[in-house]
C-alpha cells in the first residue's frame, strides 16, 4: 500500500481573473454560490476513470485472494512458495519501478494505462486455461504474477500521475476519497464473491472473473474524452540523470522522506501476515476456502470507514495530526489478529483487519491529496515511482520473511512477529515533523536539491497556505500536465498496503 493543510477543501476556489470588475464582484458576494453537484454527476471523464477503476479493483481482489487458493489448494505449495508467490507480484517495483517513472513522466498516462490492462488480463487468463490442459505448475503462477506486476507497475505510476490532469485542485480530495472507497468496496466483493467461487466452482474459476472486470476497465478507460497534451516536445535527457532528480526530491524533502520510509517499513509488515492469512486461515484455524473470503471481505469494510470519515477528520483534526492517528492507532489492532481461532475466536482477526484497512484507506486519502497538490507536476511519475520503489519493494521482502519464519517457527508465531510491527513501523511518523504541526503543507518552496534554510532538509519553511487554483492549472500547463492504495489501491495484491502516493 500511499497530504495538504485540510485535505478537504471548497469546491471552486478562485482563478486569477476573480473579481476583475468591482461590480461583479459585489453582486457575486451579495448572492450565496450554490453548491456544486457531486463530482461523479457532473464529471463524466471522471465518473468513467471510477467505474473502470472499480471493475478492476473488483477483479484485482478475486485474483488477489484466488493465486494463493491455487497454490495451497490445487498445487498445494508450502508456506515458503506461498509467500514466494504473494512476493513475486511485488517484486517488479524494486527491478523497474525507478525508470518506469521516468518513462510515464515522458509519455502519455492514459495509453499506457489501457496497454497495461490489456497485458493483466491476458496473462491472468492463461492461468484457467494451463489448468484445463492439465499443465499448470507453480512456476507457471509465479510468472504470471511476475510480469502482471510488472504491467502494474506501469499502470499505478500512470494512474497516480493521471489523476491530477482530470481533476482541478479543489475537487482532488473529493476523487481520491470516492476511488478509495469504491476501491474497498470493489475489494469486499471480490474477496467475497471470490471465496465462494472458489469453495463452489474450484479456485483455479475465480480468476474468469478478470476477463469481465478488464474489459470493463479497459472500456471506460478508453472512453475517456481528456486527452493528454503531446510530451514530444519536452527535453529528455540521460534516463540515469532523471532518475536522479526524481530521488534528490525524495531525499531532500522531509515530507516525501517521512513518508517513503514509513511506507516502506509500514508495508514489510502488513504484506507479511498478509502473505500467510491464507496458510494461517485455513491450516492453523481451519476454515473452509469460502469463509476465508468471507472474512477477509468482512474485515475489509474497514477500508469503506476510513474513506468515508478521512475528510471529516481532517477537517476536525487537521490532516497532520488525522494521519497520525490513523496510522498509528487504529492499524496496531493488526496485534489482536494471531489471537484468531474457531467460532466466537474469528472476532479476533475481524477487529484487527477492521482497523488495519480502516486506518490505511484513510490515509492514504489523506496521503494522495497531498502528494497530488506539493509535488512539482512535472515530477509527480519520477517521485510517485521512487517512493513505491521504498513503498512496494518492501512488499516482496515482507512476504519472503513471513515465509521464511513461518517456516522455521511455524505460522501462528510468524504471524505474532508480522502484526507487532504494525505499530512500530508508526512510529517513523511519531518521530517525524508530522506531530509539531496540525496541518500538512500544500505548496513546495525550494527546488530539487536546494538548500534551503532553517529545516536542514533542503526546504524553506512552508507553512499551511492553499495554492491558487488558476495557478496551478497554469503550473501544469507550462510542464506539459504532467501528474496517485491504494488498495489500496493500489495498486492491487495486499489489501492493506500503503499507496507511494
Amino acid at each position: 500500500m500511499t497530504t495538504n493543510t485540510t485535505g478537504d477543501r471548497p469546491a471552486a476556489a478562485p482563478g486569477p481573473d476573480a473579481g476583475a470588475a468591482a461590480g461583479s464582484a459585489l453582486d457575486a458576494s451579495a448572492v450565496p454560490a450554490p453548491a456544486p453537484a457531486g463530482l461523479l454527476r457532473r464529471h463524466r471523464d471522471f465518473r468513467r476513470l471510477w467505474i473502470g477503476e472499480t471493475a478492476n479493483k473488483y477483479g484485482s481482489a478475486v485474483t488477489g485472494l484466488a493465486l494463493p487458493l491455487v497454490a495451497v489448494s490445487t498445487l498445494h505449495a508450502s508456506t515458503l512458495q506461498v509467500g514466494l508467490l504473494s512476493a513475486a507480484g511485488w517484486l517488479p517495483w524494486l527491478l523497474i519501478g525507478l525508470p518506469a517513472g521516468v518513462w510515464v513522466d515522458r509519455l502519455r498516462c492514459r495509453p499506457i494505462m489501457l496497454v497495461s490492462t490489456v497485458v493483466s488480463l491476458l496473462l491472468y487468463a492463461t492461468v484457467p486455461l494451463a489448468a484445463l490442459a492439465g499443465t499448470l505448475t507453480l512456476g507457471h503462477l509465479l510468472t504470471v504474477a511476475l510480469l502482471a506486476g510488472a504491467a502494474g507497475v506501469f499502470f499505478q505510476t500512470a494512474y497516480t500521475a493521471y489523476l491530477p490532469q482530470l481533476l482541478e485542485p479543489a475537487d482532488q480530495a473529493e476523487g481520491n476519497a470516492k476511488l478509495h472507497g469504491s476501491a474497498s468496496a470493489a475489494g469486499i466483493a471480490g474477496l467475497g464473491s471470490g471465496g465462494l467461487i472458489a469453495q463452489l466452482a474450484g479456485p483455479v474459476n475465480g480468476l474468469l472473473a478478470n476477463t469481465a472486470t478488464f474489459l470493463l476497465s479497459l472500456w471506460c478507460t478508453a472512453r475517456i474524452g481528456h486527452r493528454e497534451p503531446d510530451c514530444g516536445d519536452r527535453p529528455r535527457r540521460a534516463l540515469g540523470r532523471e532518475i536522479g532528480e526524481g530521488l534528490r526530491l525524495l531525499a531532500s524533502d522531509v515530507w516525501f522522506r517521512t513518508f517513503a520510509l514509513f511506507g516502506a517499513a509500514s508495508n514489510l509488515v502488513l504484506s507479511g501476515y498478509q502473505a500467510l492469512l491464507v496458510v494461517f486461515l485455513i491450516r492453523e484455524v481451519g476454515v473452509s476456502e469460502g469463509t476465508v473470503g468471507l472474512l477477509v471481505a468482512l474485515a475489509s469494510t474497514g477500508g469503506i470507514v476510513g474513506a468515508a470519515v478521512a475528510r471529516r477528520l481532517v477537517a476536525r483534526l487537521g490532516s497532520s495530526r488525522a494521519m497520525l492517528v490513523l496510522e498509528f492507532a487504529l492499524p496496531a489492532l493488526t496485534v489482536l489478529i494471531p489471537l484468531t481461532g474457531r467460532g466466537a475466536g474469528l472476532a479476533w482477526y475481524l477487529i484487527g483487519g477492521f482497523g488495519a484497512t480502516c486506518g490505511v484507506v484513510a490515509g492514504n486519502v489523506i496521503k494522495a491529496t497531498f502528494q497530488q497538490r506539493y509535488c512539482p507536476p512535472e515530477l509527480l511519475g519520477r517521485l510517485s515511482a521512487s517512493s513505491a520503489v521504498l513503498n512496494f519493494g518492501s512488499i516482496p521482502l515482507g512476504s519472503l520473511l513471513a515465509g521464511v519464519l513461518g517456516t522455521q517457527l511455524g505460522v501462528r508465531p510468524a504471524m505474532w512477529l508480522m502484526t507487532a510491527g504494525v505499530p512500530l513501523a508508526a512510529l517513523i511518523l511519531w518521530c517525524s515533523p508530522m506531530r509539531r504541526v496540525r496541518d500538512l503543507p500544500t505548496e513546495r518552496r525550494a527546488p530539487v536539491g536546494g538548500s534551503g534554510s532553517g529545516s536542514g532538509n533542503g526546504m524553506t519553511p512552508v507553512p499551511p497556505v492553499a495554492p491558487r487554483a488558476g495557478q496551478v492549472r497554469k503550473d501544469r500547463r507550462a510542464a506539459g500536465a504532467a501528474e496517485v492504495p491504494a488498495p489500496g489501491g493500489a495498486a492491487g495484491g495486499a489489501a492493506c498496503a500503503l499507496d507511494a502516493g
